[in-house]
């Protein structure tokens, strides 16, 4: 009777050839959100993908894992790309994931987050790299959109608030892919010296973040940090933070805000100089006072009232320097004198002759040990010689000739053993005196 019934194995088998046979199901992209995540210890992702109403099982190897550039975890909303397949073991299908990104704005701040953190390791971030704002500016710059809120609101607040200061605009995109580089391209300008510029405002109106984007990237962080110009950013509403609002040297709730910062109003101004009049009279004051003192002591002055006294302090110090000097003149003559008597005392100056005599004497004398030593010399090197010529005779091969022995050579080559010659063989012998060419007759 034949078996109906299938294997659970084979029917899942079925079904995953199915799956993996599908074009359809080989390139799939889902939104959803994570739940149930699970980091294996090898490096695979295990994971749940759900909506509002269904769910998925998902699961992604350690090899596409390695490439996502963010930490997933539960509640997270993700973009993914991969294929359907079914796991036979249990009989669930499931998404094998190949690619996987935040969804929407998260991705946006995941790269936010990462360049915070990078150009805070450098140091960018740090208190100590902020130039001070100038309390009173003369020229500000602007770089903003020419158009818009921003531009107006800032311009208005400088004149309603410090009519006197100039403003110089450096019009600049601030959304789109080429607002970045138009940003950095006008710091530069600005920064660059020609226009004698004490402050400058950077930034836009509010939006959302990725109207405010250009302030996030890399270039003009960069650009910020290394201008020499103070820099006020002025980007978006006070909830709004951008990359530029952390590396500039003062951060703006709004582009009016960093107006307000970068000026001051006339009655500050006022009230300023009223401080700094009131701080100088002051001085001024405390100044004539301490001098008035001053001038009364010097005229209740003993020296003042008796202005002999001084010169008669003077007088008898002058006293003392010239007997101390006097004196001191004395003793050096004293001294002078003593060595005059004892050089006209002495036995060399009276008798010339004597020293002469005694430089003979040791003359004669250094010449008879120069001769000695000469001669010792002369000696040792005549022995050493008579030495080494003795030796020489002992090793010279000439001298066991001249007591009848002999040297036998077969052409080049000394023969030492009569093994080394055979009969006919033409030797050369070497005598004391000459040279014996033979032919060999017998060897024994």
């Amino acid at each position: 009777m034949e078996d109906k019934y299938m294997k659970i194995s084979d029917l899942n088998l079925y079904i995953k050839s199915m799956f993996d046979d599908n074009p359809y199901l080989k390139k799939v992209y889902l939104r959803g959100e994570i739940s149930n995540f699970k980091n294996h210890s090898r490096g695979h992702l295990y994971f749940t993908l759900k909506d509002d109403s269904s769910r998925i099982s998902a699961v992604m190897f350690y090899s596409s894992a390695v490439n996502i550039n963010f930490a997933p975890e539960d509640g997270m909303n993700v973009l993914v790309e991969g294929r359907i397949s079914c796991y036979p073991a249990q009989g669930t299908y499931q998404i094998y994931v190949d690619k996987m990104e935040v969804d929407g704005l998260g991705n946006l701040y995941l790269e936010f987050e990462k360049l915070k953190q990078k150009l805070a390791s450098e140091g960018l971030f740090d208190r100590e790299r902020k130039k001070e704002i100038p309390k009173i500016p003369k020229r500000i710059g602007i770089i903003t959109a020419p158009t818009g809120a921003a531009i107006r609101d800032i311009i208005s607040t400088i004149k309603r608030r410090f009519p006197i200061c100039e403003t110089i605009l450096f019009p600049a995109l601030v959304q789109g892919s080429d607002a970045a580089s138009d940003i950095v391209r006008q710091i530069k300008e600005a920064d660059s010296g020609k226009y004698d510029i004490d402050v400058l405002i950077v930034g836009r109106g509010g939006g959302s973040i990725e109207d405010l984007w250009a302030f996030n990237e890399e270039i003009v962080a960069r650009a910020i940090s290394e201008a020499r110009v103070p820099i006020i950013s002025a980007v978006g509403h006070e909830i709004d933070f951008t990359i530029a609002d952390f590396v500039a040297d003062m951060r703006a709730p709004t582009p009016t805000g960093a107006a307000e910062m970068a000026v001051p109003t006339i009655s500050e101004i006022n009230n300023m100089i009223s401080s700094y009049q009131i701080r100088l009279n002051e001085f001024v004051g405390n100044l004539i006072h301490k001098s008035k003192i001053r001038l009364d002591n010097i005229k209740s002055s003993y020296i003042l009232k008796n202005p002999l006294s001084l010169y008669e302090l003077k007088e008898q110090k002058l006293d003392n320097f010239i007997d101390i000097l006097n004196s001191n003149i004395k003793k050096r003559l004293d001294n002078y004198k003593l060595m005059l008597d004892n050089i006209k005392k002495s036995y060399v100056l009276k008798n010339p002759m004597s020293l002469f005599l005694v430089k003979k004497e040791r003359l004669i004398f250094q010449e008879k040990t120069l001769y000695g030593d000469i001669k010792n010399i002369i000696l040792k090197n005549e022995h050493d010689y008579k030495l080494l010529v003795n030796t020489l005779k002992l090793v010279n091969p000439l001298g066991i000739l001249e007591k009848g022995y002999s040297l036998v050579k077969k052409e080049d080559t000394l023969i030492k053993n009569s093994q080394d010659l055979k009969i006919n063989d033409i030797i050369n012998i070497r005598l004391y005196e000459g040279e014996v060419k033979a032919e060999v007759r017998e060897v024994n």
